[in-house]
This record gives C-alpha cells, sequence and structure tokens, in this order.
C-alpha cells in the first residue's frame, strides 16, 4: 500500500538555527572551528584504530585526517570498529558519515570496500572507488531513531576488503519530529540514495541554507531541459527543504511531458521513500500529473505558489527509475519540478536483549583491558558479533555462550554478569583476573563455568551450587580460602576442579 502526504501549510521556523549536532573529525587531535561550527577530535568516541594524516595538500581539514582500522579475520567472523556518541533518547538522527582515501593504505591501492553499521542494522557497503579516482571525498546520509543513551556507527570489513577500512568524518544531526514521520522508526530506517535541487548548478546546499545541514545536490547540469531562477518566498515547509531548492526548477518550454531520468544511478529492488517538491513561480497555477516507471504517483496536481509535497513511503522500486510529468489537458505551460529524495527503506536489524547488553558492559567496565571490540551491538550483526559472544537466533536475541579464555585479561568480574540469564557457558579461564566470585545464582541456565587459572580469592560462593544445571565448575590455581561448600561436593553430575593452588582451610578430597 502506498501513502502520500499534500502539504501547503507552513510552519515557520527560525532558519539561522544551528542544527543540535555532534560533528566528528575521525583522526584529529584538535578542535576545529569550521562555518561557524565545532568539529570534535575523536579520541572520546572511540578506544581503537590509528589516526593517519592524508599527505595531499589543500584539503578540508575534515579530509586531512582518517581513523584507520586494521584488517582481521576470525574464522568467519569480521572484528568491527565502533564509535559510541551520546544521544537524545528515542532522538531522529540523520547520521552522515564522509570518507576521503587520499592512499592511506598505499597509493597503489585501491580503497578498501567494507560496511558500514548502526547499531545492530547493516547501513550499507562503503565504496569509495570512483568518486577517489575523479578527486571526490565520497558521504553516506541515513536516518535512525536512538533506541537509548548512545548510538554507535560501526565499520567492519566484509569479503571484498583488501586493505584496511577507514573514516575521515562522522556527524550526527538530530531531526525535527516532523520530517519523515511517516516512517515506522522502529521497525525501519532511511537510507539516502539522492536527494537533488533540479535545475541548480551550484555547490552542495547545506547549512546554514538547511537547517539540519541535508546535503542537496546540483541537478542542473547536461540535462536537456531547462532550468531558471525564481523568486519564490517560502519561509519553512514539510520537511522543510532549504529556501534555495524552491528558487530553481527543471521545466519544458512548451504545455508536454517533461521527462526525468532519476535517481541516476539503478536502484535496488525494494521499497523506497520518495519525496518531491514543487513550488509555482509564476501567477499561473500549474497541473500535471506525474508517473514513477509507468506508475501513477499522483494525479492532476496543481502547484501554489506557496509550495507542495508529495510523497510515498513505500514505493516499490527497482533497476533504472524514469519519472514522467505530465500536464493537464488545456494546460499553457509546462510542467517543473523543484527537488526530490530517495531513500531506501532498511529493516532494522534486530538488538541484542538489553539485559544482556547491561550485563556484559558491567563486565566491559569491570575488565581493565576488555576486548577492542566490546561495542556497538554485542550480537548483531551476526558476523560481526563481539569477541567471544555466541548468541541466540530469533527474535529475543540473547546472549548463550561466553568465552574470553587466554585474552590476558585484568580487573574483577563485575556482579552485572548476574544479569546473562540465558548464559549456558561462562569461560574466563587463563587470565589475570581477581576479587571474590559474585551472586551467579539468576544463571539458572548455565551448564559450564571456568575461572581457572587466574587470582581469584575469597571463599567459593555455595550459592553456585544452587545453579541445578551446572555441570562443570573449574576454580583450581586461584586464591580461594575457606572451605568448599558441602552443596557443591555432593551436587550430582558436577565435575568440580579445586586444586592445585588454592590454600583452602579444608580441602576435599583428591
Amino acid at each position: 500500500m502506498f501513502y502520500f502526504l499534500f502539504i501547503l501549510s507552513i510552519i515557520p521556523i527560525a532558519l539561522c538555527q544551528p542544527p543540535k549536532s555532534i560533528l566528528i573529525n575521525c583522526g584529529a587531535s584538535l578542535s576545529t572551528i569550521i562555518n561557524d561550527r565545532e568539529w570534535l577530535p575523536d579520541t572520546s568516541f572511540i578506544t581503537t584504530g590509528r589516526s593517519k594524516n592524508i599527505t595531499q595538500t589543500d584539503l578540508s581539514p575534515i579530509l586531512s585526517t582518517v581513523r584507520s582500522f586494521p584488517l582481521l579475520h576470525d574464522n568467519n567472523r569480521m572484528p568491527k570498529f565502533c564509535y559510541v556518541v551520546p544521544v537524545d533518547r528515542t532522538g531522529k538522527y540523520l547520521v552522515r558519515t564522509t570518507y576521503y582515501y587520499g592512499g592511506v593504505n598505499d597509493q597503489r591501492v585501491s580503497p578498501p570496500v567494507f560496511d558500514q553499521i548502526v547499531d545492530g542494522t547493516v547501513w550499507s557497503i562503503v565504496n569509495t572507488t570512483d568518486d577517489y579516482v575523479i578527486g571526490f571525498a565520497s558521504y553516506y546520509e541515513g536516518v535512525f531513531r536512538a533506541v537509548g543513551k548512545s548510538m554507535s556507527v560501526c565499520l567492519a570489513a566484509n569479503s571484498y576488503t583488501k586493505s584496511e577500512p577507514f573514516i575521515s568524518a562522522l556527524e550526527f544531526n538530530l531531526l525535527d519530529d516532523s520530517l519523515y514521520n511517516s516512517t515506522d522508526f522502529g521497525n525501519s530506517s532511511l537510507r539516502l540514495v539522492a536527494r537533488h535541487s533540479f535545475g541548480y548548478n551550484g555547490s552542495i546546499i547545506s547549512y546554514p541554507d538547511d537547517q539540519f545541514d541535508r546535503y542537496w545536490e546540483p541537478f542542473g547540469a547536461n540535462n536537456p531541459t531547462k532550468s531558471s531562477g525564481s523568486n519564490i518566498f517560502i519561509n519553512s515547509f514539510w520537511n522543510l527543504p532549504p529556501l534555495k531548492v524552491f528558487q530553481t526548477h527543471l521545466t519544458v518550454n512548451q504545455p508536454q511531458q517533461l521527462e526525468l531520468e532519476w535517481p541516476l544511478q539503478p536502484l535496488q529492488n525494494t521499497m523506497h521513500y520518495i519525496a518531491l517538491y514543487f513550488a509555482e513561480d509564476s501567477r499561473t497555477s500549474r497541473q500535471f500529473s506525474i508517473s514513477i516507471n509507468n506508475v501513477t504517483f499522483y494525479s492532476d496536481l496543481k502547484v501554489p505558489q506557496s509550495g507542495v509535497a508529495l510523497f510515498a513511503n513505500q514505493w516499490p522500486l527497482g533497476g533504472p527509475t524514469k519519472i514522467v510529468l505530465t500536464p493537464a489537458p488545456g494546460s499553457t505551460l509546462g510542467p517543473l519540478i523543484n527537488g526530490g529524495e530517495v531513500f531506501e527503506v532498511i529493516p532494522v536489524g534486530g538488538r541484542t536483549h538489553m539485559r544482556d547488553v547491561i550485563g556484559l558492559n558491567g563486565l566491559k567496565n569491570s575488565f581493565q583491558n576488555p576486548p577492542f571490540d566490546w561495542n556497538g551491538d554485542p550480537c548483531l550483526p551476526k558476523e560481526n558479533s563481539w569477541t567471544g559472544i555466541t548468541c541466540s537466533g530469533g527474535p529475543n536475541i540473547r546472549v548463550i555462550g561466553l568465552n574470553l579464555t587466554s585474552m590476558d585479561l585484568r580487573g574483577i568480574l563485575s556482579p552485572n554478569v548476574a544479569n546473562l540469564t540465558a548464559l549456558s557457558d561462562l569461560w574466563l579461564g587463563n587470565n589475570g583476573l581477581s576479587g571474590s566470585i559474585p551472586d551467579m545464582s539468576t544463571l539458572r541456565m548455565l551448564k559450564t563455568l571456568h575461572l581457572e587459572d587466574n587470582n581469584f580469592n575469597g571463599p567459593i560462593p555455595s550459592s553456585l551450587g544452587n545453579i541445578d544445571r551446572l555441570q562443570e565448575l573449574f576454580l583450581q590455581n586461584n586464591n580461594f580460602t575457606g572451605q568448599v561448600p558441602s552443596i557443591l561436593r555432593g551436587k550430582p553430575g558436577l565435575n568440580l576442579r579445586v586444586s592445585p593452588g588454592n590454600p583452602f582451610l579444608d580441602p576435599p578430597n583428591p
């Protein structure tokens, strides 16, 4: 089913207000002011990767440094490298990543191809090769809903990746609730395919013309139709396109069809969000119908001087796309179009159960040197799950296994481990962990617990005997004192190992 919105009313909003945003200059060590907006160094948002300088001169400050990440393969798992950015809970964000290769891996090596991920959702494949050949930076935009106090943007190698992934800049711009409000962001996100100002030949329109710093690219050169400037007086508009978008348009002189092949690239065969923008620049109201790939998009549109927007939030498209504007019978003017946006509607990839996220983050904070990739969603995407994590399938994604054996971990075992109530196997052996064993009686599914060859101390909790499914409990070579609880000594079917290496007052018989 297709949904349309036809809006003539105006919502006054001050266009000089800067967007509420976080601008991150990846690889930079100092803040930079560009167009009166502060770009932050990325060290507060990520703890891994290497900062590299681009040797090319005359680059924008946000392109002159990158953060690069090692190319790692762990069987079928591809570790991800995540920026974690504080956001407004439930806020709707335009997220933009920018990439300029600059030969950071090797001037003789083509730019790498890799994945970018938001929380647990695969956003898109990053391929900057074509842009880099002609000296351009590449950018990607998407609209995502925050589900907590932070949002992660991650890079990960895929089967096409031949050298180290990298990133130049990362932006989070908080959007007004009215923007793209027909999308169910609980289940879907938007990946930008194209956003153009038709009939316009200048540089990209962005902030301060667009108060949310969206990029409106020019679309006027080498087009058979004509473009013309006009004095349009629109203070604000549904989806709030900048005024510049309405000051140029594509049209034809005669009352005949206007055909537009747009977007320029073939589209994925899936659902798309399409928004088209129109504003009359004469005293005569034009009337025309719009079709997309021979399917009627809207019939008998009358374009007022105050402007009008049409959108469909679930429109199936695939391959080349042609938009045709057909004037109504008796028209004396040809149709026109000012701007347009196309997004691919991408399903939200799911999320690890919040209870498990809290538990794992508690463990992460209690380790002095947690695994480098413990950021972003722990389980999703599946091929980019955290080191040592095994997750269940299905809609309710739980952590069922944690194996960090011989990872040279230091610190303590956080009481938050009790949140991992679906855990069946917990292996932390051969590390440098210390402190006492927290209460794990909530881990009713636990079958194996390996804490051997560490520096744990204090008594062995008798509550471990209340875990009915526990089959293996390895505690040897630690510093436990006191007595082995009788409930563990006599537990049927339990493989209990507590010696050598523990100074028990009353050790069990071998």
